[in-house]
């Protein structure tokens, strides 16, 4: 491959569910790797399996990556000058790949029926398609040519089949994995074309990589086992000079590490596998995404980043524009990534500590509305940047900080009433009264005035402090005290006190 060649390099999703987060971290590397090198980050829908198409998957995708910011620069939505690019658009032009393949010995047409090929696996469980077999079943290379054309007149169904050559070894140079080799003798005679028509996978990933003049593959590691036809058919069409630089992904695997993860270890162990939520338009069932969930795309894409990679330091934490800089396919791992839940929800955590107020304030308005409380966005911003560390999860913000907006329904009263006095009753009700007449209603003037009470009561700072809080929050949680009090106000302050003095005294 020249080194002038612009880098193009494409995320090639089938629209028939959720998007799985190897998925998107399939889509990350490849964006990353062409902003890197000042090159194309395309979407192909690969959309030839008609049989798996689920309306509005495709969508979902686009959706999916508008989260994430992985805006393509050519896809079915933005088009470009190699488009169509859902590849049920591109039909026509399989074809005559696969005649041309036929006329060279490098492919042949296939009438075997579906019920034909269902009893020969019946009669041999670990049956394949393939040089042990090829000429004892019903194709061109069984048949004479007279009867191969006479099915071809009658329109007999058939498939075109690559024919892989025996007692060979494909070799290629994967960036990840270094040299790569694989014995024809173990690889099937797969089906480029199939019966509809419609070009199967291998044969339409490598003319469309051909025709999109892809530079780089990034695809995962479940595809190696289909690099050898790839790279054959590359040969086979005349494309050599131009076939692209190959990279494996490393799998994701299970907390476990013992297999790929899955949507079902996702269910089994209570977190999300897709990036946002998805609905099963048959069933109706949703599964929840990590969006849903109340992850910040921040967070979701520099978890994925370093799923697998790390730039050889000890930083765990990049924007977007961090990974850009510092993605290098030097520093991906070969072996699997382990994907770990509470390690994701540390990511969400940091992010929301790093985000602005300003870019969170949507979202914890739509939590609030959920709860039906309506504040002013000045209000919400100064309880969110005093609740901000504590969040895990935007959604938490309700947990943390609904007692900013409603008064306690109840207390904890277990952790007052053991200690409770007549005397502490007293003191409280004249610090309200001192409340009533305060001058500056500042954190800064209202500690040191309650704490210099507390030493002039005689009363340990624990034993009213804790009380304090709760009749405030109605527990033992929340952001610095005083600073809850100067956020609630005077008024509500002194009604609180009033109110959880009647619960603490009965």
């Amino acid at each position: 491959m020249s080194s002038e060649r612009k880098v193009r390099v494409r995320f090639a999703p089938s629209p028939t569910g959720g998007l799985h987060l190897g998925g998107v971290r399939t889509a990350l590397f490849n964006f990353l790797y062409a902003r890197q090198h000042q090159g194309d980050f395309i979407l192909r829908v690969e959309d030839t399996d008609q049989t798996r198409f689920v309306p509005g998957a495709e969508e979902y995708i686009n959706e999916c990556l508008a989260w994430c910011g992985l805006t393509p620069d050519e896809s079915p939505l933005k088009g470009g000058k190699y488009g169509p690019y859902r590849q049920s658009e591109r039909k026509p032009s399989y074809r005559k790949y696969a005649e041309q393949l036929i006329a060279n010995g490098y492919a042949y047409y296939a009438f075997d029926t579906a019920e034909e090929l269902d009893e020969q696996r019946k009669l041999q469980p670990n049956f394949r398609y393939s040089h042990e077999n090829r000429l004892q079943l019903r194709n061109s290379l069984s048949l004479s040519e007279t009867e191969t054309q006479q099915l071809l007149d009658a329109g007999t169904p058939h498939t075109i089949r690559i024919k892989i050559p025996t007692d060979d070894t494909v070799t290629f140079t994967d960036m990840i994995r270094g040299k790569v080799a694989f014995d024809t003798n173990l690889v099937d005679d797969k089906v480029l074309l199939k019966a509809d028509g419609m070009p199967t996978y291998h044969l339409a990933v490598v003319v469309d990589d051909k025709t999109m003049d892809i530079s780089h593959v990034f695809r995962g590691e479940e595809w190696l086992p289909s690099a050898p036809i790839h790279i054959l058919l590359w040969e086979y069409l005349g494309w050599s000079d131009s076939m692209p630089s190959w990279a494996h992904l490393p799998l994701i695997l299970k907390p476990d590490g013992n297999g790929k993860l899955s949507k079902r270890d996702g269910d089994r162990l209570g977190f999300p596998v897709y990036a946002m939520n998805w609905t099963d338009a048959n069933s109706g069932d949703t599964t929840k995404g990590f969006r849903e969930m109340g992850f910040l795309p921040e967070a979701f894409v520099n978890m994925l980043g370093v799923l697998g990679w790390n730039d050889g330091t000890e930083q765990e934490l990049f924007s977007l524009d961090e990974l850009i800089q510092k993605f290098g396919v030097d520093r991906i791992s070969k072996a699997g990534a382990k994907f770990d839940f509470e390690k994701a929800k540390w990511f969400n955590h940091e992010w929301i500590k790093r985000s602005s107020t300003e870019s969170l304030l949507p979202q914890i308005k739509t939590v609030l509305e959920h709860h039906q409380v309506a504040a002013d966005d000045t209000y919400v911003s100064k309880v969110l940047d005093a609740v901000k560390e504590r969040l895990t999860f935007v959604e938490d913000f309700w947990s943390q900080a609904s007692f900013f907006f409603l008064q306690p329904a109840e207390y904890d009263l277990n952790a007052v009433k053991p200690k409770w006095s007549a005397e502490k009753t007293a003191f409280f009700e004249g610090i309200n009264q001192s409340f009533a007449g305060f001058n500056t209603w500042k954190a800064s003037e209202l500690e040191p005035f309650f704490k210099d009470a507390i030493q002039a009561s005689g009363m340990k700072m624990g034993e009213l402090m804790m009380p304090f809080r709760i009749m405030l929050v109605g527990g033992k949680f929340g952001p610095d005290v005083f600073q809850i009090v100067e956020l609630l106000g005077r008024e509500e302050v002194v009604n609180r006190v009033k109110k959880a003095l009647q619960e603490f005294d009965a």
